[in-house]
This record gives structure tokens, sequence and C-alpha cells, in this order.
């Protein structure tokens, strides 16, 4: 009986300091406020299955900077406009490292690629090659003519439904066009064609996404390091050799058409896709830095996961919001017919004459982004932010969703309208923008790790929303004049796809067939 209490009294006390050491660190340290921490597990209980949202729901109760344990790992909570931009601006430098992730780190070739590469030479090197010669405005108005030609096969076929009166299923589809845009300019192929290569990479990139919005155990609980409870080494491991065997076959067919057209006179003024132009890099001796085969096979998988289904939701979600504000929908066509007229359609070059349109898409990503804990940091040594202790190796989340919610900077923060991004002479207010400058609004990031793919992603899905407003009404429920149910799901894209049906409202339809 002795021996039982000497255990349990042993037990109870290990509890309790390590309770008391996970939640205090040194006693020296003035660490930010946040809830009681439980043995082994931290604050992993108090995720659920929404996390952006449950942490919301600490930082109204704790404060902008909550601090919380996933398992063993210290991590704080961002969530407000000035305490991002303490983290994001201020102190970017000392939180510029992405903490490693066992999932993403082997996906990505041991943090190959550009999204989970450590901060340093190799990342900058990466990163101008991505703005300048990848991403940057010369080769995006290179890819224009796919974007245009991919919007119209779009096109023609919601009027086909539309023609048969056949409902469609709106985020299938957009994930279809996102697809087919992105294999075509990074490897000259559309997805929806070609099951062997494009269609394959398609699938990978939709486990990978899958993957990625799953917390792994064994990246917080250190006796799970070697054990798959979730069966996600298993996935993960599988799915990069499928991808590694497609991605070389690719990589060599892009070789060997290289090689032809060098032997060929007058071939050399083809548009290059993301791929020959990462191939170009990679074979230059003279280079400020050699790229690997590794290198190229990461970032065309950050490429590609990045404009496709986070490209698609936004656009769902827009009209999913326009349908429920017919006002607003009625609002933007009036602005599309006065600019552009019922001849032709909207184009990209257009979106600039398009204020309210702007403010649609940016409305959308204020309640909706893509990614709710999109920006994920570390903290490379100890620090101070905001008068609090912040160690190093620390995880930080900024929480984008509950910044777009903060009631202390937006007015009605739950209400969706656009009017709030324009001026009173119903221009487009640039000081709220969408590429990290205002901490209010941060769907692709901010500070030295933003999102370099802002420019194709809101040419994408400006461009296309304008066009699926501009053309068809839309129509749900037995009647046609329904409400879209605006559930959220895991990963704040729609819990339910919108499925509706297209009625043309321009006659004759003003799609260029050629």
């Amino acid at each position: 009986m002795a021996d039982v209490v000497l255990i349990l009294t042993w037990l109870i006390s290990t509890i309790i300091v390590c309770a008391f050491l996970t939640k205090y660190g040194r006693p020296t340290l003035r660490l930010p406020p946040g809830p009681v921490t439980l043995p082994i597990i931290g604050h992993l209980h108090l995720l659920g299955s929404k996390p952006h949202q449950a942490l919301h729901k600490l930082s109204n109760r704790y404060g902008p900077l909550t601090q919380l344990f996933l398992g063993s790992v210290p991590c704080v909570v961002v969530s407000s406009p000035e305490m991002a931009k303490e983290f994001l601006q201020t102190n970017d430098v000392l939180f510029s490292n992405k903490p490693k992730r066992a999932n993403a780190d082997y996906l990505t070739y041991g943090s190959a690629d550009l999204a989970f590469a450590p901060y340093g030479p190799h990342w900058r090197f990466m990163k101008k090659l991505c703005i300048t010669e990848l991403l940057g405005m010369q080769t995006l108005n290179q890819f224009a003519p796919i974007r245009q030609q991919e919007r119209n096969q779009f096109l023609q076929m919601i009027l086909k439904k539309a023609q048969a009166g056949v409902a469609v299923d709106v985020q299938g589809e957009l994930i279809r066009l996102t697809n087919n845009l992105m294999t075509r300019i990074t490897m000259s192929k559309r997805c929806s064609e070609n099951e062997d290569d494009a269609g394959e990479v398609r699938k990978f990139v939709q486990e990978t996404l899958q993957l990625a919005r799953k917390f792994n155990l064994a990246d917080y609980i250190w006796f799970c390091k070697n054990l798959d409870l979730q069966g996600f080494g298993k996935r993960v491991k599988e799915a990069h050799q499928k991808f590694d065997k497609i991605m070389e076959k690719i990589m060599k067919d892009h070789e060997e058409a290289r090689r032809k057209k060098k032997e060929m006179s007058g071939e050399g003024d083809a548009v290059k896709d993301l791929l020959d132009i990462l191939l170009d890099i990679m074979e230059d001796e003279k280079a400020e830095m050699r790229l690997t085969g590794e290198n190229v096979k990461g970032i065309i998988l950050d490429i590609f996961s990045a404009g496709t289904d986070p490209s698609a939701s936004t656009m769902e979600w827009a009209l999913a919001e326009l349908i429920n504000h017919p006002n607003m929908m009625d609002k933007a066509r009036q602005e599309i017919d006065s600019m552009v007229g019922k001849d032709r359609l909207v184009e990209e070059f257009d979106i600039v004459n398009l204020p309210y349109l702007q403010a649609i898409v940016k409305e959308t990503l204020r309640l909706h982004p893509a990614g709710p804990l999109l920006i994920v940091r570390e903290s490379s040594k100890e620090c101070t932010v905001g008068g609090y202790d912040i160690p190093a190796k620390t995880t930080v989340f900024v929480n984008v969703w509950a910044i777009g919610r903060d009631p202390n900077h937006w007015e009605n923060p739950l209400e969706f309208s656009p009017r709030r991004f324009l001026n009173e002479d119903g221009s487009i207010n640039k000081h709220l923008d969408v590429r990290g400058q205002s901490f209010k609004l941060l769907p692709f990031g901010s500070g030295r790790r933003v999102c370099p793919g802002t420019s194709l992603a809101l040419q994408v899905v400006q461009t296309n929303l304008a066009s699926m407003i501009q053309c068809f009404e839309w129509k749900v429920g037995d009647k046609g004049s329904g409400t879209v149910d605006m559930e959220e799901g895991p990963a704040s894209g729609r819990a339910n796809p919108l499925v509706c049906v297209p009625v043309a409202r321009l006659n004759p339809f003003p799609i260029d067939t050629g």
C-alpha cells in the first residue's frame, strides 16, 4: 500500500512540476497570457476541427497575443493588426523562419522549396527568382493568352449547362479551371485532358493540401515523433514517391524537348512555361546560386498548391456572398455593363476601372481568407514583442481570419460590405491593400515571406469572377430564389459545395471561340 502511495505521489508531483514548467518556463520570462496547460498535450484539445475559430475565441479572452503549448511546442497566437505589425514588420528579421513540420518537410524534399525553406541566402535567391523570373509581370503577361483561353473554355461549359437548364457544381468547376490554368503555365499540359502526368500532379496536390491542413501529433508530442499514430507517414511517403516519379518524367520530357529546339533554328520564340524557366536557371553555370532538381520540383509544388484551391475557394465564396446579397450583385453588374458593355467579355485590363468588383474581392478575402492561419513563423532567438518575452524556437500563428473580424478596426465586421473598401467618391481605397502593407488585411501574408504569387492570384480571381457576374444569373433552390448557406469548413473553405443553375444574360454570348 505504501508503495502505491509513493508511486501516486511521485506521479502527481511530476505532473504538477511538468505543468508548471510548461506554463511558465524560466520564472524570469514575462510570457503572454494563456489558458492552463495540460501535461503532455498542452492545449491541443482546445483547437477542435476549426483551429482559427478556436484561437479567435481564446484571443477574445486572453488578448491579441496569447501563449499556448501545442504538446511541448511553445506557441503564440497573434490576433490584432497592431500585434501583427510587431511580428511581421518591426521584428520581421527575427521571425523570418518557418517551423519545420514533418509532413511538409518530407513532401518538399527537405524544405528545398520556397515556402518552407529556412531563411538565409539560398531562400533569398529563390525568392528573387520567383519575383523577377517566375511570377514577375513580364512573365505573367506572356501567360495572358492562356488565362483567356481557360476562362473562355470555362464560360463555354457554363453556357452549355445554362442552355440545358442543368445545375453546376461551382466549386468543382472552379477547381477544374484553376487546375487547368496552373498545369498549363507550369508544365504546358491541361490536367482535365491528361490524366497521366498533369492529372496525377493535380491529384497529388489535393492530397498534399489535405495533409497540410491536419495537425500531426509527431510535430508536437515528442514521444510520438517516431510513431505514425495517425497514418500520415505512410500517406506522405506514398504521395511523395508518386509526385517525384511524375515530375522526373515531366522534367526529362522537357529536357528532351529543349535539346531538340536547340538543334533546330528558328524554334526559340515559343513562350516558356515555368518549368522551362526553372530548368534554364538550374543549367546556368553563371547563376548567383545553383538550383538542384529538388529545388525545381519543390518550387513547382509551391506554385501549383498556392494557385489552385485557394483561388477557386475565393471565387466560390465571393459568388455565394453576391447571391445572398442581390443588391450587391446588381451593382457589380451595372458597373461592368457601364465600363465594358454587353458585346464583349470583361478582360484583365478592365479591372482597374471596376473599383466595386475589386472591393468585392477584398471583402471576400477579409471574411473568407483561403489560409486563415496562413502566416506561421518561428523565432530565431529570444526577443521581446509587445512587452512580452518570446523564447527562441517559439511558433507564431498570425490568425488572419480573426484579424479580418477585429471589431476595433472594422465596423460591423461580420457583415459582407464591399463598400468599406471604397472612398467617398467610389474609387478603391488603395491604403487597404491585400499585399501585406495594411496589417488589417493579410490574405497573402506580409513581410519578407509575403506570397510572391499575389499578382497572379488577383488576375485569376478578379477577371474570372467578373466574367461570371457579367455573363450569368445564378439561381439557387427549387424555384431559383433561394439563398446559399454560409457554413464554413475546417480550413475556411465552404462546408458544402456551391451548386447553382446558371442563366445566360447576354445574347449573343460574347465569347471568342478562336
